[in-house]
């Protein structure tokens, strides 16, 4: 039997490495990725102090960037009635206290824009590309008319200034799991016949309108989440979206953050890193940085991921979810000296 001892790297990792993108600069390569807290007390869409505790610890804890959970455009577009919103200007304030306190602490901070699209689990009526349900037990949506479209481009916009206005660093919008964006990029939920439906072209169409609006209002950093293979063999593979990304490059999106999955019931096989693949061949697919999300959990696999240049920078879920201070793990795992929170005088 051979025992493996721990590998630390010593010296300068590059998961602990600054990255900068249009001039704002985290200061290592770690993410947390947005994931719903389902935490507003009333379905006014408000911080509320859950979001005031519970973002910040990640940037005590030495996060690089922290995006916000999926904030809603619109109220119907919610996913569900206790998600955070950015469809009224009277969002704004709360916003603006939860970014103060993370830059505070050295983190940066971004928000994802989204559209539950058919998968809004809220009383009313919901609204996606064509009437289809997720499954059988969610509601069949109203197929969008073209004035649906029009509004919806423009709550993106409208709440991209919203954003800049509270003073985030970094906007993504939500293009992934199969919530409204997601639904105009597959064939699987598009079946209009429009010019937003048939042709890969087409069916790109709406998340180039919605790129091209928050870019008129937003000159800082732009990521695109995507849902990179649908798991189905009528669906979107990887290469669709290498093509995809290309566009999106063309339009001045920085970073595709890659995730799969989800926009129809589907078996996935998850496994470590097992999405890393899809953020590797967008990234030398189509020459845009990419994210890398899905079960990662130590150090020397994020290290991996950087080092043999799949991803540039790493998005972590549930580990930060368990863990405030995973940075703090992956440090000492790779031996990298991590400095202290600055109230804290004490050893680290």
């Amino acid at each position: 039997m051979i025992l493996l001892k721990p590998i630390h790297l010593e010296g300068t990792t590059m998961l602990f490495s600054p990255y900068d993108v249009r001039g704002v600069t985290l200061k290592n390569r770690i993410v947390m990725s947005p994931m719903c807290m389902y935490a507003c007390d009333a379905e006014d869409g408000t911080v509320h102090n859950w979001h005031l505790v519970h973002y910040p610890a990640r940037a005590v804890g030495q996060v690089g960037l922290i995006i916000v959970e999926a904030t809603a455009v619109t109220p119907q577009g919610r996913i569900s009635a206790r998600d955070l919103g950015i469809w009224s200007d009277t969002h704004v304030d709360g916003l603006k206290k939860l970014v103060s306190l993370v830059q505070e602490h050295g983190a940066k901070i971004g928000i994802q824009l989204a559209h539950a699209g058919r998968k809004a689990m809220i009383e009313g009526e919901i609204i996606a590309p064509s009437p289809l349900p997720f499954d059988e037990k969610m509601a069949t949506p109203k197929e969008m008319t073209k004035a649906d479209i029009e509004d919806t481009i423009q709550a993106f916009q409208h709440a991209a200034r919203r954003a800049k206005e509270a003073g985030f660093d970094v906007i993504e919008i939500h293009a992934a799991h199969g919530y409204l964006i997601n639904e105009f990029l597959s064939p699987l939920t598009n079946q209009r016949t429009d010019e937003y439906g048939g042709t890969a072209e087409n069916r790109y169409r709406f998340l180039s309108e919605v790129i091209t609006a928050v870019r008129e209002v937003w000159d800082g950093p732009l990521f695109v989440r995507v849902s990179a293979n649908d798991y189905h063999p009528d669906g979107l593979t990887v290469q669709d979206y290498v093509e995809y990304a290309k566009q999106m490059k063309e339009q001045g999106v920085d970073l595709v953050d890659v995730s799969s999955g989800a926009v129809v019931p589907a078996s996935i096989d998850p496994y470590p890193g097992y999405q890393v693949p899809f953020a590797e061949a967008i990234r030398h697919g189509a020459g845009i940085a990419t994210g890398a999300v899905g079960l990662i959990t130590s150090g020397l696999q994020a290290e991996e991921i950087l080092r043999n240049g799949r991803a540039d920078l790493i998005f972590i879920g549930r580990e930060l979810l368990r863990d405030p201070y995973w940075p703090r793990t992956a440090a000492k795992e790779l031996g990298v000296p991590l400095e202290a929170p600055k109230p804290y005088k004490r050893g680290w």
